[in-house]
Order: C-alpha cells, then sequence, then structure tokens
C-alpha cells in the first residue's frame, strides 16, 4: 500500500514539473525511437510492403513507412514461427518488443522473417536486455546486442546493432513513472536520463540489417 502512495505521488511530481512541454514516448523507448528516426528514418519507396509483427506499427511509421504500406501480423492469430506468406513478399518486416516473448527458438523467429523478406530489404528486431518480466502473454528471453547480431548474421548485411539504457531507468521503474511520456527539450532533466545511454546495462537493444 505504501509504495503505492508513493508511486501514485510520484506520477503527479513528475507530470508538474512536464507540464508545458510537447513529449515523446516513455523512457525505455524513447531514445530508441528518436535513434531511428534521425539515424536510421529514410525515404522509402511509396510502393513498399511492410510486415508488422505483433503490433509494430509506431515502430514502421518511425522508420518512414507509410500507414497503408503496412501488414499487421499479429499473435495469436498469426505466429511469427510459421508466417501464412510467400518468400520474398515483404519490403520490410518489423517487430518491437516480440522476440522477448517468442515461445521457441528465437533463431527460428527471425530466420522466419528473413524468409519473407526480399533481397535488399530491411530487417528490424527491437526487443530487451535489462527489463522486468512482463507477460504478454508469456516472457521467455533476453537479448544482449551481441547476441541479436549473432542470430541475424546469416544472409544479413548488419546496418547497426545496438542498445539503450542507464542505472537511473530503475528509479523510473521504482517510482511507477516507467510510461510517462518524456518532454522532448534537450535542456529537461527527464529528456536527460531518457537519453542518457550506458551501453553496458542496456534496457532495450535492436539490430537492423538488410537482406542479402
Amino acid at each position: 500500500m505504501g509504495q503505492t502512495i508513493v508511486q501514485e505521488i510520484s506520477k503527479y511530481i513528475f507530470k508538474f514539473f512536464c507540464l508545458g512541454f510537447s513529449k515523446g514516448e516513455h523512457i525505455t523507448r524513447y531514445y530508441m525511437f528518436k535513434h531511428f528516426s534521425e539515424s536510421i528514418k529514410k525515404q522509402r519507396d511509396g510502393g513498399a510492403k511492410v510486415l508488422s509483427i505483433s503490433g509494430s506499427e509506431k515502430l514502421c511509421r518511425i522508420l518512414g513507412y507509410d500507414e497503408t504500406s503496412i501488414v499487421d501480423a499479429s499473435y495469436p492469430e498469426y505466429n511469427i514461427f510459421s508466417l501464412p506468406f510467400d518468400n520474398e513478399s515483404f519490403d520490410a518486416v518489423v517487430s518491437d518488443q516480440v522476440l522477448e516473448h517468442v515461445e521457441g527458438n528465437p533463431q527460428d523467429a527471425i530466420n522466419e522473417t528473413l524468409r519473407v523478406l526480399k533481397p535488399g530489404g530491411l530487417m528490424v528486431h527491437a526487443t530487451c536486455f535489462i527489463n522486468p518480466i512482463h507477460g504478454a502473454p508469456s516472457d521467455y528471453w533476453r537479448f544482449t546486442p551481441e547476441a541479436l547480431a549473432l542470430l541475424s548474421k546469416e544472409r544479413t548485411n548488419i546496418v547497426e546493432v545496438n542498445g539503450w539504457g542507464n542505472i537511473f531507468i530503475w528509479l523510473f521503474f521504482a517510482f511507477g513513472v516507467r510510461y510517462e511520456k518524456i518532454p522532448n527539450n534537450r535542456l529537461h532533466p527527464f529528456n536527460w536520463l531518457a537519453t542518457f545511454n550506458q551501453k553496458r546495462l542496456p534496457v532495450t537493444t535492436w539490430v537492423v540489417a538488410e537482406k542479402i
């Protein structure tokens, strides 16, 4: 009960200090989404066809893909281990916080996304390494950047493998403000906390690769 009260008070304090600022994502996605929009996003062919794995449409849009080009393949109607699409059907395949939940070999999941990807197409998998257990419906895996590179090394040119995190994220967890939106102003202390990166403590990790 005491922790709940502290967390509720913390949320009000957090919101007060963010009044008047435009806001982005919550802290565990803020850096990653900002980085993708600035460094990975490219001008995409209007005819591109993009596969969004289990509700990853927002990341697809941040990567520059048009809403009309996105095909959703969400669990349980779709299974990442046996996607009902022909070989080389998509110009991009994107998953955001999906791989940690797959009930099976993650290598098989990545191989299946590569199967439906056209040569030269972009594969993006964003997942987590240091993160509390969160079932959706279950939580099985954690990935370092090196692990994602290893899983993606066959039939791809890796564009980027990276991660974001810092020790202060645990304060956001403890005080119940993990899902509060971060101000976009670079001078705001919460923005600094959301963009400060200690690479040895990655909370979120990702790989971006082009299929050969």
